[in-house]
């Protein structure tokens, strides 16, 4: 019997995290990003991240911390609590309707 060597990590194409909430997370970032008008690279500077994080946050690939939350806030001028009502609006409005 032929023992099968064992790989690390998670399978390719499993996440960890609820994809649907980071998403949600990610679009009202972006949304109050767009509506201020400043730029993905400003906003990471001015939070303090790499632009890239910043991309996978907006895409929902990378759900933040609590702390990297209120550091986006922050940069936003807004409040996280502004920025988890966009979110759970956004969720709200992908959720399959009970008809």
């Amino acid at each position: 019997m032929q023992k099968r060597s064992i790989q690390r990590g998670r399978p390719t194409g499993t996440t960890t995290y609820e994809a649907e909430p980071a998403i949600a997370f990610g679009a009202a970032v972006r949304e109050e990003r767009t509506n201020q008008g400043i730029a993905q690279e400003t906003l990471a500077h001015m939070a303090g991240i790499e632009r890239s994080h910043m991309g996978k946050i907006e895409r929902g690939e990378h759900v933040p911390t609590l702390p990297l939350i209120l550091r986006i806030a922050r940069a936003l001028k807004c409040s996280s609590a502004h920025l988890m009502t966009l979110t759970e609006a956004k969720l709200a409005e992908s959720a399959p309707s009970a008809d």
